[in-house]
């Protein structure tokens, strides 16, 4: 079985009243420093609020300093986003190893993450809210 098939053949569930999955656009300024470095800072964040979960603030990759981050070899699967892949942030040190994610190809239902870059609160620094 090729990788192809193995990723088609992965269930995919559509969030509901079980498992909802909202995505709001966030007005606030966000930063995020890790290493003594800005690695993101925008006005157009996205905000995901997964069932219970706590929200995860998205923010776009034309707003994130690319050249900060290296891709690592962690992928992981979510039914209800799909296929994700990891940066971790050198100047962060080990502890920002894989601190980054993104869907680059989500599902359907939460379309608008694509081409959007979050980052685990306890591997960076800070992640900044400002008015």
């Amino acid at each position: 079985m090729t990788q192809s098939d193995l990723l088609s053949a992965r269930p995919v569930i559509q969030p509901g009243p079980d498992h909802p999955i909202t995505i709001t656009g966030n007005p606030k300024r966000i930063v995020v420093k890790a290493g003594g470095h800005t690695i993101a800072d925008t006005r157009r964040a996205l905000t995901l609020q997964e069932a219970s979960y706590p929200a995860v603030y998205y923010i776009p990759r034309a707003d994130a300093d690319m050249g900060q981050l290296e891709r690592s070899d962690h992928v992981t699967y979510c039914p209800y986003k799909g296929n994700c892949s990891y940066y971790s942030i050198p100047a962060g040190g080990e502890r920002a190893s894989n601190a980054v994610w993104s869907y680059e190809n989500p599902h359907d239902a939460v379309a608008a993450i694509k081409d959007y870059l979050a980052f685990y609160p306890d591997r960076v620094d800070t992640i900044e809210l400002a008015d």
